[in-house]
């Protein structure tokens, strides 16, 4: 019994051993897709087509924030991205950009903000046309999200999670404070940080995945792995994928031509 307890007291962080997802399951976490339905719409493709080819599994997608803004076609996204929940099992984690969205409706303060960081391109794709956009007053513009947006896509949007743990890993959206354990992170944190989240190289409670901050590639460290590869800059939309101590990536990348494909690799 005593020698039971000393193993629980003295297990060592998740970053500082071999990570595990529970037995038996197996997690697909998209990055900031930012608007870009045509590659979310293909690494779903992808996504379901390689867990079917997969022995069986409890399977879970996890879409870590950001879906919207930037790119051309966030309401497309939204639409995908509540189909598929519709036919699979999905977490969708709040990223900073739902939630200066949110806030627009409300705050015409934040919606003078929210424009400037790719909202815009978001009124856009609800059918606002660019002429439209370009002389109205914020007020206006205000009144405009709240008629037309639906209400659906709006529950949808605030009903999103902040954080969710499987097994070794927890997925965020920005990352942590490394000074509060998971449990007394601020939604500050959880949807906005960078620093000192990013330069914390001790080992956290769970290994994070994150997206919110865009890298060349995917970025593996012994403590995090982000997966936030710049869709709406790069045409780079990534899919962390997780079984048992297995790590490996699924992506839909946009060619010159316009056409998508599909790349995966395991991740050391």
């Amino acid at each position: 019994m005593l020698r039971s307890l000393r193993r629980i007291v003295n297990r060592k962080p998740a970053s500082q051993r071999t990570a595990f997802v529970p037995a038996g399951e197996r997690w697909y976490a998209v990055g900031d897709v930012h608007g870009q339905a045509d590659l979310l719409a293909s690494l779903i493709a992808a996504i379901d087509a390689d867990d079917a080819a997969a022995p069986p599994a409890r399977t879970t997608g996890v879409l870590l924030g950001d879906l919207i803004d930037r790119g051309p076609d966030s309401a497309g996204v939204v639409a995908l991205a509540r189909d598929w929940g519709s036919r699979r099992r999905v977490r969708y984690l709040a990223g900073n950009h739902e939630e200066l969205f949110l806030e627009s409706f409300d705050d015409l303060q934040t919606m003078r903000h929210y424009l400037k960081h790719g909202g815009r391109e978001t009124l856009l794709s609800y059918g606002l046309e660019p002429r439209d956009y370009d002389r109205m007053p914020f007020a206006e513009l205000q009144a405009w999200m709240i008629e037309l947006v639906p209400p659906a896509d709006r529950a949808f949007l605030a009903g999103f999670e902040e954080h969710v743990v499987a097994g070794d890993y927890v997925f965020v959206h920005a990352g942590l404070n490394p000074a509060n354990p998971l449990d007394a992170q601020t939604r500050a944190d959880l949807l906005w940080i960078r620093e000192p989240f990013l330069r914390h190289t001790e080992p956290f409670s769970h290994v994070v995945v994150h997206g919110h901050t865009i890298f060349q590639d995917i970025e593996a460290t012994p403590n995090r792995i982000g997966i936030d590869t710049g869709a709406f800059r790069t045409g780079r939309l990534t899919a962390l994928v997780l079984e048992g101590d297995r790590r490996r990536h699924i992506q839909a990348v946009a060619g010159r031509g316009g056409e998508i494909q599909i790349e995966k690799a395991d991740i050391t």
